[in-house]
């Protein structure tokens, strides 16, 4: 036995009726899709849930994993405190995972732990399984700020602990689509945020769990998405995997998308090992860009390559005759400056540094792509590893770019 299923859900809190006093009837399809797949679990038996949430504890370059042998948690930030959940976790599962990481040099583990509460992230799956099923132990991963690449890898390594372990286990990630689908949502209107639920309720109603790799970072920084990550992950986990696909609801009623999707393993696949396809692809793109470059790109790209790989610098048969041909630029960094809002910030003349405890994240001014103070300070976010909803401390900075000119 090993990963049996995998469940694409949202984690809305309102969907709880303690929480949503009657506003979750605005959400029927959602409900009943949300039940629907609760009730396929159940019917599976797992030994293991595996819950992938983007509300855990998160870093920018390395994925946690919740220790302990149980954890409970509530609603309470959300006035509810009556509402209760608690999970055992599979100590061994964890052991097993967390060992095959360090084997592989893989950046996950338990390490780092700050809250040992439940999050609502994983809170909501679990009000709807826990109505029509109980006899499973739970295994709590967090995401990163790493790319998607090494997301999709976090889930193999998954897929290769329940492998090992005979363990009969089901995928749970959890995530929103788009917060930006209406101006008057909670974080306002995008159109990415409409294009991105359109096209990944495609990708995800398919199965083509290839297409997520495919993402452009700054596509899915504007959609303001919640779950990219958590869904790549369990594309890790049903890798090589033939299943069979259902798109159960879509809503987005209150400015964020709620989509519900089921994959049920029947078999094995090989066309379907889609991060070696990706990596693959990855290749011939880069021997063919090597193919396009000018010397300037190509000699810096050799310099760094070969002090990488031997530790030593360059030799060049002709330097110096070329010296007179090289144009060099740097950009000098101005004095950080405390501000007290994003109203200080100009995304064409200040750079970014957002802070939380140790956690620090830096984005440089005027950079393509980024178009609004908004984007600058999420993206910060993201590399430092800092959730949407944490509060930080703010400094900008100028840049000074001293270069040749043409």
């Amino acid at each position: 036995m090993a990963v049996t299923a995998g469940f694409m859900v949202p984690h809305p809190p309102l969907i709880v009726p303690a929480i949503g006093k009657g506003e979750e009837q605005t959400i029927t399809d959602t409900q009943e899709a949300y039940r629907r797949a609760a009730e396929e679990i159940a019917a599976l038996r797992p030994e293991t849930i595996v819950v992938l949430s983007p509300h855990t504890v998160m870093y920018a370059d390395y994925f946690h994993v919740a220790s302990g042998h149980w954890a409970s948690g509530d609603f309470g930030q959300f006035r509810a405190g009556q509402v209760k959940l608690e999970a055992e976790y599979d100590t061994e599962f964890v052991r097993q995972l967390c060992s095959l990481a360090d084997r592989e040099s893989f950046p996950l583990g338990t390490l780092g732990e700050r809250d040992r509460q439940l999050d609502h992230g994983v809170m909501v799956p679990l009000y709807f399984v826990n109505q029509y099923y109980d006899g499973y132990r739970l295994v709590r991963v967090g995401l990163s700020g790493l790319s998607l690449a090494e997301h999709y890898r976090a889930g193999l390594l998954i897929q290769k602990t329940a492998e090992q372990l005979g363990r009969r286990t089901v995928i749970i990630a959890s995530g929103d689509l788009s917060h930006r689908l209406k101006e008057d949502g909670p974080y306002g209107y995008k159109e990415e945020g409409p294009a991105y639920d359109k096209r990944i309720m495609v990708t995800m109603g398919r199965a083509s769990f290839g297409e997520l790799l495919e993402y452009p970072e700054s596509f899915c920084e504007k959609a303001g998405e919640c779950g990219h990550r958590s869904f790549t992950i369990m594309a890790g986990c049903l890798d090589r995997r033939a299943v069979e696909a259902h798109r159960l609801s879509y809503e987005g009623p209150f400015g964020v998308g709620y989509g519900i999707c089921t994959y049920t393993v029947t078999g094995t696949d090989e066309a379907r090992a889609f991060l070696k396809r990706y990596e693959e692809k990855q290749h011939r793109k880069a021997v063919e860009d090597k193919g396009r470059e000018d010397i300037y790109v190509r000699l810096a790209r050799k310099s760094l390559e070969t002090y990488i790989r031997t530790g030593k610098s360059l030799t060049l048969s002709r330097a110096e005759e070329e010296l007179e041909r090289l144009v060099y630029s740097v950009d000098v960094l101005g004095e950080p400056e405390a501000i007290t809002s994003k109203e200080e910030l100009d995304v064409k003349k200040y750079g970014v540094i957002v802070t939380k405890g140790r956690k620090r994240g830096l984005l440089l001014p005027d950079l393509d792509g980024v178009d609004s103070v908004e984007e600058q300070i999420a993206i910060a976010r993201r590399k430092a590893g800092i959730r949407e909803e944490d509060e930080v401390s703010l400094e900008r900075f100028e840049v000074i770019r001293h270069g040749e000119k043409g």
